[in-house]
């Protein structure tokens, strides 16, 4: 099993976005196909069951696992229905305001649950939460805050967190001279350094677009700090015209002219491999990804994995707003909980599992990496400790973890941003028009 599924990023929350133009206009389809690992997902008024609707992957091996735990125990039992991941988001939206509706189902947080929220067919986990605080006390802050929407709870985080570190070819950065920067300063030279040596000095598959968003995602909040974009994601438009705004984008501007992703990056992608073969090959020095790069290059690069593979924080700007402790990323996947389950009792001791030692060690031993404070506790059992360790310190200590913003907002707006951030990369459009097509998103 690899150490993280790349799927989670490339697969899962890819294809939320690909399923469904817009999620606010909720399809109320009669019937849909479901695959199931215990039953086909269908209304429980009376039935003794709660539903559980999960993306179909290899991580259901520890999803079935808990739902045998929770039968064990409990006299309504839980049935965990499976949705192939291309098909998972399209088919929640055809069914999640019908009798075939789940009682629980995973989701991402954020964008990908407003919808559900504004149409009021999400059950708020406080009374929840007010009779076992362990739902949410037992979960750290920053991640357990991205399914917070409007002051209320509506999920319980489960799978794992995937914070976007900056890779780093070990031996490149040697053969260099070369250490891993800690300020966009440092990064500046290093790139001009690589580029006198005719090395990339940083890895983009900026064909599949979403790589390149992670760059304006921790420029803007390192100089900004999280407060513009938690204006812009809350309709505040004029938040992406301020002065803050036009440093970042000027810094990045400094960034692409200086050759640090050289020429070709729209015609590589993360995806088919491509850039991460750049950074194991030698032929790159940085890629900035989701934590899931491990798991690729251990599956596709097992050696360099093992001993050249390098990881750091995203470097700090100096006089900027943002903490140099806060992340960007996927926060975790997360369960959510329909109004009309008719047994919240039950939902509620099946979601007290999502922080057990059992779906910690579960989850850690396919390569996750749990958001539950105990998750410390068992980090020496995991697929790589030093790894895991990085990463769960480094989310524990963010004041901030904020969501991708393809994710953040609603889906409809996740093709405006994309084409914005590829735009602004390939010199079509300067900031200004950046700008504007950010403030052309609808938050609802």
């Amino acid at each position: 099993m690899n150490y993280f599924s790349a799927r989670l990023r490339s697969g899962a929350s890819r294809n939320r976005f690909a399923a469904v133009a817009a999620t606010t206009g909720l399809v109320l389809g009669l019937t849909a196909a479901c695959g199931s690992s215990g039953g086909s997902a269908s209304s429980s008024a009376g039935s003794g069951v709660i539903h559980v609707l999960v993306y179909g992957d290899a991580g259901n091996t520890v999803e079935k696992q808990i739902v045998d735990t929770f039968n064990k125990t409990s006299k309504v039992k839980a049935v965990l229905d499976t949705i192939p991941g291309a098909d998972y988001q399209s088919k929640l939206n055809t069914i999640i305001n019908t009798p075939q509706a789940p009682d629980v189902f995973f989701n991402w947080g954020g964008g990908s649950i407003a919808p559900y929220v504004k149409h009021n067919l999400l059950l708020p986990l406080d009374d929840m939460i007010a009779k076992d605080p362990g739902l949410k006390s037992n979960f750290l802050p920053s991640v357990f805050n991205t399914a917070v929407i409007d002051g209320k709870s509506y999920g319980v985080p489960m799978r794992g967190t995937q914070p976007v570190l900056l890779f780093n070819n070990k031996k490149v950065l040697a053969s260099a001279g070369l250490s891993v920067p800690k300020t966009w300063d440092d990064l500046i030279g290093d790139v001009k350094v690589l580029k006198g040596k005719g090395i990339t000095p940083i890895a983009l598959g900026g064909g599949d677009q979403w790589p390149t968003q992670m760059w304006f995602e921790y420029i803007y909040d390192r100089v900004a700090g999280p407060g513009l974009f938690e204006k812009a994601l809350a309709g505040d438009k004029s938040a992406w015209s301020g002065a803050d705004s036009g440093k970042a984008l000027g810094m990045l501007k400094q960034l692409i002219d200086a050759g640090a992703f050289g020429s070709n990056f729209d015609s590589v992608k993360f995806t088919d491999g491509g850039s991460p073969a750049l950074l194991a090959k030698g032929k790159a020095a940085f890629e900035l990804m989701g934590s899931w790069e491990y798991s690729t290059q251990q599956s596709g690069n097992p050696d360099f994995a093992k001993n050249d593979l390098g990881y750091s924080a995203f470097p700090s700007v100096q006089g900027g707003k943002g903490d140099p402790k806060d992340v960007v990323g996927n926060t975790n996947n997360f369960y959510s909980v329909l109004k009309k389950t008719k047994h919240p009792d039950a939902v509620a001791a099946f979601l007290k599992l999502m922080y057990s030692d059992e779906f910690v060690k579960a989850q850690l031993g396919i390569g996750n990496l749990p958001t539950t404070t105990n998750t410390a506790n068992f980090l020496s059992t995991s697929a790589s400790p030093d790894y895991s360790q990085f990463q769960f310190n480094l989310v524990k200590q963010a004041p901030s973890f904020q969501l991708s913003w393809d994710q953040a907002y609603p889906p409809a707006a996740t093709t405006t941003i994309h084409t914005a951030v590829q735009e602004f990369f390939d010199g079509k459009t300067d900031a200004n028009g950046f700008i504007q097509q950010m403030q052309s998103l609808s938050t609802s």
